[in-house]
């Protein structure tokens, strides 16, 4: 028996394994190996690990969790159910392996970025196509950056490089812009390509500009995307869980679900969870779980001692006044 099996084994994910394995709990990683960072070069803002490739980190985590005995196991959950016969709290079902049992189960499964479909849109992604400011901006400095237009998150976004370059046009594409939207990006300096994008101009593996319908090619060095968000949360939907309005499984600050035994850490729950972020949510998720484990254990021992009227013997290395 487990007592917690982890589906994901992302930073989200390894983070929980490590702070629940330290607590000497029985702990299972299923990870099914597609990161949604890995098309990126580096990893930035991760204290001590800043400029660490997404693989590397990867490996550094999965690494340091094996020391404590964590199994990983690679593959794709394909289910987890309640286990209602048994003594487990849970079965979680890995694609062609065994069925684990958990007590508790963190799903940290992460999620896909819907991109646009424009030519060279996905052969850049993550590469000189880009979505966050705080992982990428620095590395692009300075120099010619174009935000394409995908909804209200694509000026903001456009606003918030200005930050980094005072060279950032905004094109809306197929979006509309509100004339207060307009005003802002004009009051700053961002000028607006109105004009459907045609493609993304690439030479000698690098990204040269953006073509718009009419021919004209707009140089740019980077490209930034406001992506649609979609949860991997269908484990969590398919226990029960809960979505908010905005399209996001419930959870409290410690990635607790409103289903008993299940948490949720990472881009799952949080599409603004960058890697330290979700680290950081492993980490509290972990917590969280395994005082939940604790306020178990005692209910159950009162129940016992309740029952029998003894208590587990006291080490014998007490002395017996202690005893």
């Amino acid at each position: 028996m487990n007592d917690v099996v982890v589906v994901g084994g992302g930073v989200a994910g390894l983070n929980a394994a490590l702070v629940l394995a330290r607590a000497r709990r029985r702990v299972v990683v299923v990870d099914g190996g597609t990161p949604r960072h890995a098309p990126a070069a580096h990893t930035h803002g991760f204290l001590t690990r800043d400029g660490m490739s997404p693989a590397a980190l990867a490996e550094a985590g999965r690494a340091e969790v094996a020391r404590y005995g964590v199994p990983l196991i690679d593959g794709r959950v394909d289910h987890v159910q309640a286990d209602r016969e048994g003594a487990a709290g849970f079965l979680v079902r890995p694609a062609g392996g065994p069925v684990l049992k958990a007590r508790r189960v963190l799903v940290a499964t992460g999620l896909r970025d819907d991109l646009p479909e424009i030519p060279g849109v996905r052969e850049r992604w993550g590469r000189d196509l880009l979505h966050c400011p705080y992982c990428h901006g620095y590395e692009v400095r300075d120099e010619p950056i174009g935000v394409l237009g995908t909804g209200p998150g694509s000026v903001h976004q456009a606003l918030l490089l200005r930050q980094w370059s005072d060279d950032v046009v905004f094109l809306p594409h197929t979006s509309d812009l509100a004339d207060g939207d307009r005003e802002r990006l004009t009051a700053r300096g961002i000028p607006i390509l109105d004009g459907r994008v045609r493609w993304l101009v690439v030479d000698g593996d690098r990204l040269r500009g953006v073509e718009l319908a009419e021919g004209r090619v707009v140089p740019r060095r980077a490209v930034f995307v406001f992506p649609r968000m979609v949860p991997h949360d269908a484990l969590l939907t398919g226990l029960g869980c809960e979505r908010s309005a905005d399209g996001w499984v419930v959870t409290d600050a410690s990635g607790r679900t409103g289903v008993p035994g299940v948490w949720a850490a990472g881009n799952v729950r949080d599409p603004r969870a960058q890697a330290v972020t979700a680290a950081g949510q492993g980490a509290a998720a972990a917590f969280a779980i395994n005082h939940d484990l604790v306020d178990e254990e005692a209910e159950r021992a009162v129940e016992d001692y309740r029952a029998t009227g003894t208590a587990p013997h006291a080490p014998h290395h007490l002395p017996a006044a202690l005893r």
